[in-house]
């Protein structure tokens, strides 16, 4: 069994202050509509734990699911253009943008992209806005059966080329709908995860 198929809910948050003390977790994120509940699911191999909708940004809170051993998968609000009241949208950008920034137990995002549109302008600005963290980014390039495998090797390597830069972000193709990528997805996070809980030098093993 893989780590993502340990998953189950644990909490919703809107607020904050509401959020749960957690020793290690990896945040998923992507633009409205890029295919990131439906990752989840797939790697999760389960059909509903996060939620599939047809109206983009349909994810407005902060989703904490259960790994095990200390571990937690976190389903962050959908970026975007969804049609949501102003208050609601500055709420939750908000939200996003101070849980991405400041919570201590995140040790790496999984950014989701559309392999048909990959790094439009509110990707950049994740990144560079999660840059400032330090903390590595692996991007998944979902919905890669609707390209021929030509297209997706030029697009892989096309976004990889663009990513020169940005040492801490790594890159891949992901198709739920074929079920393939999931075992890169898991040795990212797996190494994530472990590297952050290893004792250091002078403490004895996780506890």
């Amino acid at each position: 069994m893989t780590i993502f198929q340990n998953a189950r809910f644990y909490t919703t948050v809107n607020h904050l202050k509401d959020l749960p003390p957690t020793r290690a977790e990896v945040a998923f994120v992507g633009r409205s509509n890029a295919g990131k509940s439906s990752a989840i699911n797939t790697l999760a191999n389960r059909t509903r734990l996060a939620f599939v909708s047809k109206t983009p940004g349909r994810t407005q809170h902060i989703n904490f699911f259960d790994l095990g051993e200390e571990r937690y998968l976190v389903d962050l609000p959908g970026y975007g253009y969804a049609e949501v009241p102003e208050a609601v949208r500055t709420h939750w950008v908000a939200l996003l943008g101070r849980y991405l920034q400041t919570r201590q137990s995140l040790v790496g995002l999984i950014m989701i992209m559309d392999s048909r549109h990959p790094l439009k302008e509110l990707d950049w600005k994740m990144l560079e806005f999660f840059r400032e963290t330090g903390r590595p980014v692996h991007i998944l390039l979902s919905k890669s059966d609707k390209l021929s495998r030509l297209e997706q090797q030029k697009t892989l390597a096309s976004v990889k080329k663009a990513l020169a830069d940005y040492p801490a972000v790594s890159v891949q193709l992901f198709s739920s709908l074929k079920k393939s990528g999931g075992e890169t997805v898991e040795e990212v996070v797996v190494r994530w995860f472990d590297d952050y809980l290893a004792p250091g030098p002078e403490e004895g093993p996780a506890a």
